[in-house]
């Protein structure tokens, strides 16, 4: 199984900034694609940020410049750096893990997209 496990969300606010971490865990050998993404009340769930295992990374066109994704290969970590931060950020922020290769019964099988639980980000005004 392959689990992965958000943290840094907070009440934070307006202009000021956050980084949220996800650590992903269980056996697995790779994952290919790593991303953040985000679900306001009463909205859809929408991108933020993806990363790539060579660090090839996509922002949401409205996010870019104002949150960096990085990602930590070594310790299977990923991050959002959030900065200027609006209230209309206020959301729920979820990891995702794609693209995962697992070693099952001795050999290389793929995995399914895993999500995270989530962690509250509120901007106050």
């Amino acid at each position: 199984q392959v689990q992965l496990v958000e943290s840094g969300g907070g009440l934070v606010q307006a202009g000021g900034s956050l980084r949220l971490s996800c650590a992903a865990s269980g056996s697995f050998v790779s994952i290919r694609s790593m991303g953040w993404y985000r679900q306001a009340p009463g909205k859809q769930r929408e991108l933020v940020a993806t990363i790539t295992s060579d660090g090839i990374t996509n922002y949401a066109d409205s996010l870019r410049g104002r949150f960096t994704i990085s990602r930590d290969n070594a310790k299977n970590t990923m991050f959002l750096q959030m900065g200027s931060l609006k209230p209309e950020d206020t959301a729920v922020y979820y990891c995702n893990a794609e693209g995962i290769i697992r070693i099952v019964s001795g050999g290389l099988r793929p995995h399914p997209s895993v999500w995270g639980q989530g962690t509250q980000v509120t901007v106050s005004s």
